[in-house]
C-alpha cells in the first residue's frame, strides 16, 4: 500500500463533504426512475446537479483517450452489470437499473451507486436488489483497520451465495480519493485474512455486483458497457468508506 494513498484526517473531511452532496445526487436522480425515461435523461440531470454545486462529474472523458467515457453516469439496466452508457434506451416497467456516479470535488474524488426497480419488477429483481444491498453493508463492516480486503470479500460472498446469487470475479472495488481508482483491489469474493491489509486513513470504495444467473462477463462493441454472458439480470450497490480508529466510516 503506496504511503501516498494514505488520506490526512483534513483530506478524509473534505471527501466525506463532497461524498454527501454526491450521494444526494445520486438519490434525486434515483427519483426521476420510471418508465418512459431516457437513461440520457437521468445522466444529463446528474451532471447539471454536480456542476451546480462546484463538483466535476470524474466520470466524464475517464479512460482511454481514444474511447473516454462519454457521460457523468453509468446506466446499467437488466443484464448490464456496470458502466452502461446514457443515450436513448427508455425505460420500461419491469426493468431494473443500476446508477453509478462519481465526482472531483475540491480536488479530491467519491464514487457511489444504487439499483433501482423501475415501476413493479419481478421477485427475483426485487430479491437481488435487497440482496446486493444488504451484502454491501456486510462488507463495510469488514472494513476496520487490521483486517484485509479478503474479509470485505468474504462477506459479501458469502452471503450472495448463500442467498442464490453470484459476485462477479473480473470487476472489484478500489482506493479512492486522490483519482478515480487508486490501489488496491477490493474483491467481492475472497477469503478471510488474505489481500490487503486495512490501515487507518485509506479510504475505499466498496462496490458488490451480483449476478441471477452466472458470473461471467462480456463488453459490447463501445468497449465500455459490460454484461452477464447469460443475460441474466445484476444489480449493483457502492459507497466510498474510509477507514478510522472508530470503524468504517462512510463517506456517501
Amino acid at each position: 500500500m503506496p504511503h501516498g494513498q494514505i488520506k490526512t484526517s483534513k483530506e478524509i473531511e473534505t471527501i466525506a463533504e463532497g461524498g454527501k452532496l454526491l450521494r444526494d445526487i445520486l438519490l434525486r436522480t434515483a427519483k426521476l426512475v420510471r418508465a418512459g425515461v431516457t437513461t440520457k435523461e437521468l445522466s444529463d440531470y446528474a451532471e447539471t446537479e454536480i456542476r451546480k454545486i462546484g463538483g466535476r462529474p470524474s466520470f466524464i472523458g475517464y479512460g482511454d483517450k481514444s474511447n473516454p467515457f462519454p457521460a457523468a453516469l453509468c446506466t446499467s439496466v437488466n443484464d448490464v452489470v456496470v458502466h452502461g452508457i446514457p443515450g436513448k434506451e427508455i425505460l420500461a416497467s419491469g426493468d431494473i437499473i443500476g446508477l453509478d456516479i462519481g465526482m472531483e470535488y475540491k480536488t479530491l474524488y467519491t464514487d457511489t451507486a444504487i439499483t433501482v426497480p423501475v415501476g413493479t419488477v419481478s421477485s427475483i429483481a426485487q430479491k437481488l436488489i435487497d440482496v446486493t444491498k444488504k451484502s454491501l453493508e456486510l462488507g463495510i463492516q469488514q472494513a476496520r483497520a487490521g483486517m484485509h480486503v479478503g474479509d470485505i470479500g468474504h462477506a459479501v460472498q458469502s452471503y450472495a451465495e448463500k442467498n442464490g446469487f453470484s459476485v462477479v470475479r473480473d470487476l472489484v472495488g478500489h482506493g479512492v480519493g486522490y483519482g478515480v481508482h487508486e490501489d488496491p483491489q477490493v474483491p467481492n469474493y475472497g477469503k478471510k485474512g488474505t489481500g490487503a491489509k486495512l490501515v487507518e486513513g485509506m479510504v475505499i470504495a466498496i462496490e458488490p455486483m451480483l449476478c441471477s444467473g452466472t458470473y461471467h462477463i462480456f463488453f459490447d462493441d463501445d468497449d465500455w458497457t459490460i454484461r452477464t454472458e447469460d443475460g441474466g439480470i445484476s444489480a449493483h450497490f457502492e459507497h466510498t468508506i474510509a477507514i478510522t480508529k472508530q470503524g468504517p466510516r462512510i463517506l456517501t
